[in-house]
């Protein structure tokens, strides 16, 4: 494919159907629609199932559906939507149901802005579901990562049985660039671990698996049975009030994502020789950050940067590791400071200096030169 001038909901569509999604089911809103019509024009052809649904909760509920029957599933949304997802998302994580949850951000609070980018959901995908498990939250900052970061998505979906979200952004999935999807490298797909039929040795428990992992996978409507519930429930399905069986789930839906956070970690990072300053930042603003930093560079005051594509779990040996060689760290964000608590508390011996905006507008290179330069 010669050099194709796409969006970037266009080339997260394209990215789904790379990571083999077989179905999408959505509800049309701004800034998220392109992702719904590519997924139509995209998904039918390939034998895929494209719907929408009558609203947001019916959209995630086909996908449960789906998803536990075995499709490999995509939905997008933007902020109001996400808000409507939230139920259900705490029926994906509890009952361990791989999905990819596109959240393409835009001015809040409430109905906002449609047309008006921010990252105003950072908090909410990581904390807007019951009980607290961790999730994983993928932030891309151009049309490439669109594509990429949507394969990882999916990847990590179907390897750890849980929902994922990618942190888009108004001004990353409706902003057109220049793209050869052919020359993308990308990683290895994965698919869910399916269990090993054989009932008189080895009966299926849907919930069963190792302390750190997540259980096998067979999928409803087939010759075994599968047991699914959104309450608490045992390895065999069944609901629970039995204190440790509960103890033993709840850390192992938190330890099957902690204890791989170092692989689930994706990151660029750019070390300039001399310099005293790291930015991290995330999403759109990175771009801005390394125009920045740049300038800065060339007037003789080298700034380094590292951009972070996973924002939850929280990278901390990255972050540590990364800012060991600075006195000052800078933190832009499109919102009022909704990550940079968590830079805050993995460095607390560091001078951590915030700029927020949330007005619908950009953070220009210009601005960051000025925050970077006098604080």
């Amino acid at each position: 494919m010669a050099l194709t001038l796409m969006e970037g909901n266009q080339a997260l569509a394209r990215g789904a159907m790379a990571a083999g999604c077989s179905f999408f089911a959505g509800y049309p809103i701004t800034p998220a629609s392109t992702i719904f019509s590519s997924m139509l024009a995209l998904l039918p052809p390939a034998g895929g199932i494209c719907i929408q649904g009558e609203d947001e909760i019916a959209s995630m509920g086909y996908c449960i559906g789906a998803a536990m029957a075995g499709k490999k599933v995509l939905t997008a949304t933007s902020g109001p939507g996400i808000s409507l997802y939230s139920e259900q998302i705490s029926f994906a994580i509890g009952s361990e149901i791989p999905m990819v949850i596109v959240d393409v951000q835009r001015l809040g609070p409430s109905t906002g802005s449609a047309t008006r980018g921010a990252d105003s959901d950072i908090q909410f995908l990581r904390w807007g579901s019951t009980s607290g498990v961790p999730v994983i939250v993928l932030a891309p900052k151009n049309v490439e990562d669109c594509y990429t970061l949507t394969v990882h998505a999916f990847n990590f979906a179907e390897e750890f049985r849980c929902p994922v979200f990618i942190a888009s952004n108004k001004e990353i999935g409706m902003t057109k660039e220049s793209i050869d999807l052919e020359s993308m490298v990308l990683p290895e797909i994965i698919n869910r671990t399916r269990f090993k039929e054989n009932r008189k040795n080895n009966p299926y428990l849907p919930f069963k698996a190792e302390p750190d992992k997540a259980p096998p996978f067979l999928p409803i409507g087939g010759k075994t049975l599968v047991r699914q519930t959104s309450s608490t429930h045992g390895p065999d399905g069944y609901i629970t009030i039995d204190p440790d069986t509960i103890s033993q789930t709840q850390e192992r839906l938190r330890n099957k994502i902690l204890s791989a956070r170092s692989r689930l970690c994706l990151h660029e990072d750019h070390h300039r020789e001399g310099a005293g300053t790291l930015v991290i930042s995330y999403g759109v603003t990175s771009r801005a950050v390394e125009d920045a930093c740049r300038s800065l560079a060339r007037n003789g005051l080298p700034v380094s940067t590292l951009n972070l594509k996973t924002l939850w779990p929280v990278p901390e040996a990255l972050i540590r590791e990364q800012a060991a060689p600075y006195s000052t760290i800078v933190v832009p964000e499109m919102n009022l400071g909704q990550y940079v608590e968590e830079i805050k508390k993995i460095l607390p011996d560091k001078e951590i200096r915030f700029y927020g905006q949330m007005n619908g507008l950009l953070i220009t290179p210009h601005k960051l030169t000025e925050v970077i330069r006098h604080g």
